[in-house]
């Protein structure tokens, strides 16, 4: 995924973070429990903390090395998709099982976050 394609994947994401945010707040609350409620707003932060990461690594995509930034980013999406987007259907169904998935999005924005220390290394870095 190029710089231009990243920015405008992490905008959107962002948009729909904020969205996906203030359904929760105003129109899960009195629908859901409170520890539903938690689980939405822990899926809403982490699709914001990591889309703003796919903006870092646009932002630094000329000095990172370029395969192991798009694997990053790569990683990063997979893990929104995975992570919280398991937990919104969590909430959403009520099905308990589909948590199952939401460990697998955790692993990967851990690799995403290697991955990206990893093209930093190996990226280029003028003085």
């Amino acid at each position: 995924m190029n710089a231009r394609c990243l920015v405008i994947t992490a905008s959107l994401l962002l948009m729909l973070g904020v969205g996906t945010g203030a359904f929760g707040a105003h129109g899960l609350r009195a629908h859901v429990s409170p520890d539903l409620l938690a689980v939405w707003q822990t899926a809403v932060l982490y699709q914001m903390f990591h889309a703003l990461g796919l903006l870092a690594i646009a932002g630094l995509a000329p000095r990172l090395h370029a395969a192991l930034s798009r694997a990053s980013a790569s990683f990063l999406l997979a893990g929104i998709l995975l992570f919280s987007g398991s937990l919104y259907a969590l909430v959403l169904s009520g099905y308990r099982l589909i948590g199952a998935i939401t460990p697998i999005g955790g692993v990967s924005f851990m690799i995403g976050w290697v991955l990206l220390a990893l093209a930093a290394h190996r990226g280029k870095w003028a003085p």
